[in-house]
């Protein structure tokens, strides 16, 4: 969608309104003067006092136009030169002012600073995203057709066994499976990036969920499991299905959902007893793309999905340190209203 243009028109610039009114505001009393000199038939023309009182009081009002001015027009044109700097530099020229003139300016300014880092930092994951999304996808697609070819070349004079063929075809329903689940995250991820839909979700329909979904897993509830969070139905089921899915991958047999409630807000310890996350892999955990089961399918979205869903629904999700097997995870999230 292209950036709405203002309409092209004729306007007055700040300095010029600062000026015409300000000298506005200084002729009434000068008109106010000449008008009883004028009623007056018994006045003189003003005495050279008055007029020189006048002069003092126009160079004033120019000058406190000039402070008025630079105090106000000057950072608002600082402000617009970096927001052309930014749109052709990046995030290099995301640089304070030298002057802000006024507290509203200086707010302002920094609302735009934090807004065009955000809009930067999007861009940058786009690309990267983008970059990481099609080396994922090249990899299957590489596999199916390569594989495919060779059963195309099957040369009759040699041909294949059954079990060299049966062998690239296990590949390609593989590498097809493979890209069905990377699609289906790239929905997730979608859905989670451009939240349409606003409701609630119950800890206790959570947990139902969880439990007809995986009943390779235990899943049990503690605290204040009647609660419901500030979480659609569907973003609640991708949320706490991925962070599952990541407990049985690492063998984990027993998950449980800690819930507390602090005021507003709900705070949610997902916790498994499987085989957890290494120190050197603490901080790559939420990386797009980062998996260290990608022979068994790990696609490394899921994780940045879950962070990506909660974001566009006022939550936030971290790992938390634990002395004792298995993974805990924290999600604050908006609770009872």
């Amino acid at each position: 969608m292209p950036a709405p243009k203002v309409r092209t028109k004729w306007r007055p610039t700040l300095a010029l309104i600062v000026y015409v009114v300000l000298l506005a505001v200084m002729a009434l009393p000068i008109l106010i003067v000449i008008w009883f000199r004028a009623v007056e038939a018994s006045s003189n023309w003003m005495a050279p006092a008055e007029i020189g009182a006048l002069v003092v009081a126009f160079m004033l009002t120019l000058g406190v136009a000039y402070v008025l001015t630079r105090t106000i027009t000057g950072p608002i044109d600082a402000l617009i030169a970096r927001t052309e700097e930014i749109a052709r530099g990046g995030k290099g020229a995301i640089q304070p002012l030298e002057s802000y003139g006024t507290r509203e300016i200086a707010v302002l300014s920094q609302s735009f600073l934090d807004l065009a880092g955000k809009l930067v930092d999007r861009t940058e994951y786009v690309r990267s995203f983008a970059a990481h999304f099609s080396h994922e996808l090249k990899s299957p697609l590489t596999a199916i057709r390569g594989a495919a070819e060779l059963l195309r070349d099957d040369d009759a004079e040699r041909p294949m066994t059954k079990a060299q063929r049966l062998h690239f075809l296990d590949n390609i329903i593989a590498d097809a499976v493979r890209l069905d689940a990377l699609l289906q995250r790239l929905r997730e991820l979608a859905l989670a990036e451009t939240p349409v839909a606003e409701g609630r979700s119950s800890v206790t329909d959570i947990l139902s969920s969880l439990r007809e979904r995986f009943p390779a897993l235990h899943v049990s509830g503690a605290g204040d499991t009647e609660i419901s969070v500030a979480l659609p139905q569907e973003a609640a089921g991708i949320v706490f299905a991925n962070l599952a899915e990541n407990a049985l991958q690492h063998g984990a047999t027993l998950l449980e959902l800690r819930i507390s409630v602090d005021a507003r807000t709900a705070v949610i310890l997902v916790c498994d007893d499987g085989s957890g996350i290494s120190e050197a892999n603490r901080q790559r955990i939420f990386q797009p793309f980062f998996s260290t089961r990608r022979e068994q399918g790990g696609t490394g979205m899921g994780l940045g999905i879950v962070r990506a869903m909660l974001s566009s629904h006022g939550g936030t999700i971290r790992l938390v340190k634990t002395t004792s097997a298995g993974t805990k995870f924290e999600i604050t999230i908006p609770g009872p209203s």
